[in-house]
């Protein structure tokens, strides 16, 4: 079994912005595994609410970046845990879509702190 480091944390923990993309990325692709392509997302789009959430991020209270930090971590984890197990094991498109629901609302929790 090949085990990848994490990524190396900034040290203040400014990257929750960055790996929120990434985690967003991952819903993706983990919806057209499960069968729910044409999610009709444009590169636009994509950059506005980047750009709204690192400027969120920026402003919000040091308390506040702590938990998105600690709830991105965690759902970097566990959303990295769950592809892998979809890839081993070649996950249905019921175990992709379940992924996808979860990792959604995980990303819905983070705006929601945002107030995005």
């Amino acid at each position: 079994m090949t085990r990848h480091a994490p990524p190396p944390e900034a040290a203040d923990g400014s990257d929750a912005p960055r790996r929120l993309a990434q985690l967003r990325e991952v819903l993706h692709l983990v919806e057209h595994v499960a069968g729910r392509g044409g999610s009709g997302r444009g590169a636009d789009r994509e950059l506005d609410q980047a750009a709204r959430i690192g400027g969120a991020y920026a402003e919000a209270l040091p308390i506040l970046q702590r938990r998105i930090n600690a709830l991105v971590a965690e759902t970097s984890a566990w959303a990295a845990a769950g592809v892998d197990a979809l890839t081993r094991a070649g996950g249905t498109q019921a175990a992709a879509a379940r992924l996808a629901d979860e990792l959604r609302a995980a990303i819905e929790d983070v705006l929601r702190l945002l107030k995005l």
